[in-house]
C-alpha cells in the first residue's frame, strides 16, 4: 500500500511538471512589470563642430532630475553593441530612386556598426511587418530587403509604435531604432500622441532618415512627416537627417553608426521617488576637459515615474 502510495505521489509530481512547461512558454515574451527606481540614459557628447568626443570620465558629468542634482550609480563608455530596430518604408510614395538609394545606404551603415549588434527589421506600407528579429546577420536584412516592392499607402506611426515594443525586449543595454521614411503616414491605427508617449516610457533613442525629394519639402503631408521624425529623434536624444544626394546620404548613414559605438551609458536612483505616474525631467550636463571648448549632450527629455517593464 506503501510502495503504491509512493508510485502515484511520484506519477502526480510529473505531471505537474509536464504540464508547467508549456504555461511557461506561453508566457515567455509576455511583459513583466518590476518596479525599480533606477533611471538610464544614453547620452552622446560632441563639440562645438559636431564631432564626437569619447574618453570622459564620470565625474565629468552632472545630471539634474526635476532639477535636483543626482549621483550617477553606473556608468559606462565601452564601444558596446546595440539592439537596433530597422523601420523601413516600402510604401509607394518609396517607388523608383529613393528605395534603391535606403538599401545602399543601410548596407554601408552596418558595414561600420559594431559587429555584435542586434537588427530587428520592421518593413512598412499600410500595415506594419516583423521581417526578421533578432538577428546579427546583416547580410540576411539586406536579402529580405531585395525582395520587397513599394506598394500601397504609409503606416509609419503603427511602425514606429511596433519598432518599440520589439527593440525594448532586445538583447543590449542600449537600444535604438533608426526610421528609413519620406515620413509621411496615411494608414496608420495609432495617432502621433500614443507613439509619442510609449516612447517617452522607453530609454530607445530614435534616429530618422527622411528620404525626401523637393516636392516632399514643399507638399503640407511631407512637412507633417518632417515634423513627425523631429519630434521623435528629439525626445529621444537621437536626430533626424534630410538628405539631398547619395553621397548625402551615405555620409549620414556613417554618421549614425560611429555615433552609436561613441556613447556613454549613464544610471542613477533618483531622490525622493515615487512612482507616481508624473512626467520628471531630466537634464545633463557636461564639464570640457581642461583646454576644450563646450560640449555638447543629448540625452532623452525625461521619464514617466512608472514601474520598469521588462521583458524575459
Amino acid at each position: 500500500m506503501v510502495a503504491r502510495l509512493s508510485f502515484n505521489k511520484i506519477l502526480f509530481i510529473m505531471l505537474l511538471l509536464l504540464i508547467s512547461v508549456p504555461i511557461s512558454a506561453q508566457d515567455e515574451d509576455k511583459p513583466v512589470k518590476v518596479t525599480t527606481d533606477l533611471v538610464t540614459l544614453t547620452l552622446t557628447v560632441t563639440d562645438q563642430y559636431g564631432r564626437y568626443v569619447s574618453g570622459l570620465k564620470k565625474n565629468a558629468f552632472t545630471v539634474y532630475d526635476e532639477g535636483q542634482e543626482q549621483e550617477i550609480t553606473f556608468f559606462a563608455d565601452a564601444d558596446a553593441p546595440v539592439s537596433i530596430g530597422i523601420l523601413f518604408d516600402i510604401s509607394g510614395s518609396m517607388s523608383g530612386e529613393k528605395i534603391q538609394r535606403a538599401r545602399k545606404a543601410l548596407e554601408r551603415f552596418m558595414n561600420i556598426s559594431h559587429p555584435m549588434d542586434e537588427y530587428f527589421l520592421i518593413a512598412f506600407n499600410s500595415r506594419a511587418q516583423l521581417l526578421l528579429d533578432r538577428t546579427r546577420d546583416s547580410e540576411a536584412l539586406l536579402r529580405k530587403l531585395t525582395l520587397v516592392r513599394p506598394k500601397e499607402n504609409t503606416a509609419l506611426y503603427d511602425a514606429v509604435y511596433l519598432g518599440i515594443e520589439r527593440v525594448t525586449r532586445g538583447a543590449h543595454q542600449r537600444k535604438a531604432i533608426l526610421i528609413i521614411s519620406d515620413g509621411q503616414d496615411n494608414s496608420s491605427r495609432y495617432s502621433f500622441k500614443e507613439v509619442r508617449n510609449l516612447l517617452k516610457e522607453t530609454d530607445v533613442t530614435i534616429y530618422s532618415v527622411g528620404i525626401m525629394d523637393n516636392n516632399d519639402s514643399r507638399d503640407p503631408i511631407g512637412l507633417q512627416g518632417q515634423a513627425f521624425l523631429d519630434e521623435l529623434s528629439s525626445v529621444s536624444g537621437g536626430k533626424s537627417f534630410y538628405p539631398q544626394t547619395s553621397v548625402e546620404m551615405d555620409e549620414i548613414f556613417e554618421r549614425i553608426a560611429v555615433e552609436l559605438r561613441n556613447q556613454y551609458s549613464i544610471g542613477y536612483i533618483p531622490k525622493n521617488f515615487q512612482p507616481d505616474g508624473r512626467w520628471r525631467k531630466v537634464k545633463v550636463k557636461v564639464k570640457p576637459p581642461k583646454g576644450m571648448s563646450r560640449l555638447i549632450v543629448r540625452t532623452r527629455e525625461g521619464y514617466y515615474a512608472t514601474p520598469t517593464i521588462k521583458y524575459k
